[in-house]
């Protein structure tokens, strides 16, 4: 099989334009690893590529519907028959990775335990709880139970808090788990490239991109969702720039306030990618600074090309 070309990075990185750009070179085809993009009708707030402008085909988007729960388990299978079928057609998956976890459990040997399919009576319950008590009371309540779970995550994270509580009704433990990340051996062929951005210009491009995506109406577009049943799923109305617009919207807080909250999350959402991905010494990290995804594409391609087994069609100056 052909090896899989992972473009990580945080948001704003410029992943999916360098990505369709690898995948015109290759040639390839683009698979989505971002867990928010998979839904259906959150377009504008996931920075989702509109369908007018993939020049290549593209895979991982619009799966499920915002109500329906979705978890890097169920991502797993897609994702590889993807690969699968993409290399069948002669070309390169491309996998362009803002989620970290579907990254890895797309190409890693991740094996995942029967809690992390959908429709789990423990993540019910811890949901239902925190929904009447709060985020930080169901933490707190882990806490109890199991102190170094609750360590490496964070109170206002109610989804990995209910995922650690199904992990303890199965014996398991969600900090090892994590622990066991870093150990995983590849389930699949792979290379990696990763876009560093400098700090200061990422927020800069954060900031720019919030706003822009405000201007293209993402507050219609989250007053849709609402009107068709938003709130009632599990994960979808967790997403940056969504909760912080439904609170706007239902009158908890102004518009710029809620835009200014967006910006803020986003920004430390960014910092913990970068951490992510800078703990997998796989990845070959180039130089994002320009925003120029052909010539940051020609340099990936450069980093990368002994690892693909051949040499990739050379992009246009």
């Amino acid at each position: 099989m052909r090896p899989v070309v992972c473009v990580v990075g945080p948001t704003a990185s410029g992943k999916t334009d360098v990505a369709q750009e690898l995948a015109l070179a290759l040639p390839g085809e683009v698979v989505s690893a971002d867990s928010m993009q998979v839904y259906r009708g959150m377009d504008i707030g996931t920075g989702k590529i509109p369908v007018g402008e993939r020049r290549v085909p593209h895979h991982g988007l619009d799966l499920v519907d915002p109500g329906e729960p979705y978890s890097a388990a169920l991502f797993q299978p897609y994702a590889r028959a993807c690969f699968a079928a993409i290399d069948g057609r002669g070309a390169y998956p491309v996998l362009a990775g803002g989620t970290g976890l579907y990254v890895r459990a797309a190409v890693d040997a991740y094996d995942f335990p029967a809690g992390e399919q959908v429709e789990n009576p423990v993540r019910e319950r811890c949901m239902a709880f925190a929904a009447e008590r709060g985020a930080q009371a169901l933490w707190e309540r882990l806490r109890e139970v199991d102190p170094a779970s609750a360590a490496v995550i964070h109170p206002n994270n109610v989804r990995r808090v209910a995922r650690a509580f199904e992990l303890l009704a199965e014996g398991g433990s969600y900090a090892e788990q994590k622990r066991n990340l870093a150990t995983l051996p590849q389930a699949v062929p792979a290379v990696f490239v990763g876009l560093a951005v400098d700090p200061a210009l990422l927020r800069e491009r954060i900031d720019r991109r919030v706003d822009a995506m405000v201007t293209a109406g993402l507050v219609e577009e989250v007053r849709g969702l609402l009107e068709g049943g938003f709130r009632a799923g599990v994960t979808a109305p967790q997403a940056i720039g969504y909760k912080e617009i439904v609170e706007a919207l239902e009158g908890r807080c102004a518009l710029s306030e809620a835009v200014e909250a967006i910006k803020t999350a986003t920004r430390r959402y960014a910092k913990r990618q970068r951490s992510w991905f800078r703990q997998d010494a796989r990845v070959r990290w180039i130089n994002a600074d320009s925003g120029d995804a052909p010539a940051i594409a020609r340099a990936a391609l450069e980093a990368i090309e002994g690892e693909l087994g051949r040499s990739a069609e050379p992009l246009p100056s």
